[in-house]
């Protein structure tokens, strides 16, 4: 049994065969996936709602999970009516966290004093829903300016609330892992950690306990190898089980019951799951 814990389905890119590719999942072992609310920003953020309500209660497909809220790519969209949105679809059953929400100075598509306020103002709406936030952190070229930042304003803004939350797809250091350990945060592993560059987060992969890492593809982003360069789906994440069992000695069966185990536990849903 595996979950992956992040996964943008919505897109173009499944359009002519979304069906086929749940269907792959749940057939590879995918028993679940938390589908990522951003789509194409604030107006289209309950698109992971959408999802669930059209698939969930089909045994052929895993079940489906939604958060909502606002990339960092699409802050400069942001305004009231955009929070109002977010803060109704928030009490939707089925959606179980708040982001991908965050920082991202390596693109800037919005200005990053524009980031860091809408960054701020989704804390202060995650923390009155009680959900917690999925991060998403990029820093600009040979930086760590993003991960300052962002670990900054968690810190200060976030970490109390006793929320939590997710650092989604994974690419900082061991020491930032283990400063958004001590906030109450799962580390995510996605399937760059599959890339040969990508020693820095298998070091980090080592150092983070098995009973704080989830695993996600990102779809359609970022297929792990031996799928590198095609489109990717929640079947992949198999992949990124078995690099992180083999960096831990342990089989991709293993890491992915853990990593079950861990989502199930961390988003509180063992009493969801029967009655939602």
């Amino acid at each position: 049994m595996f979950i992956d814990s992040h996964a943008h389905l919505e897109g173009k890119r499944y359009d002519d065969d979304r069906d086929d590719v749940l269907s792959r999942a749940k057939h590879a072992g995918i028993d679940a996936y938390l589908a990522i609310g951003n789509g194409e920003g604030p107006n289209t953020a309950d698109c992971g709602i959408r999802l669930a309500e059209q698939y969930n209660g089909k045994p052929e497909y895993p079940e489906i999970w939604a958060s909502v809220g606002i990339h960092p790519h699409e802050a400069n969209l942001a305004n009231d009516a955009a929070y109002v949105k977010m803060e109704q679809w928030a009490r939707h059953p089925r959606v179980i966290a708040w982001g991908e929400i965050g920082l991202d100075y390596f693109y800037d598509h919005s200005p990053r004093d524009i980031q860091k306020n809408v960054f701020l103002r989704q804390m202060e709406l995650a923390q009155s829903a009680k959900l917690p936030i999925i991060i998403h952190c990029r820093p600009s070229d040979n930086s760590e300016n993003a991960w300052d930042d962002c670990l900054r304003l968690i810190a200060e803004q976030w970490a109390p609330s006793g929320l939590g939350g997710i650092l989604h797809c994974f690419t900082g250091n061991s020491a930032q892992a283990r400063r958004a350990l001590d906030m109450g945060f799962m580390i995510s592993f996605a399937g760059n950690i599959t890339f040969p560059k990508a020693q820095q987060i298998r070091d980090a992969a080592l150092e983070v306990p098995l009973d704080r890492m989830l695993i996600e593809t990102d779809s359609p982003f970022l297929a792990p190898i031996p799928h590198r360069g095609k489109r990717n789906e929640p079947a992949f994440v198999k992949e990124v089980a078995r690099q992180l069992g083999e960096l831990r000695g342990l089989s991709p069966e293993d890491v992915g019951a853990q990593t079950t185990q861990n989502f199930y536990r961390f988003f509180s849903l063992h009493e969801k799951h029967t009655t939602v």
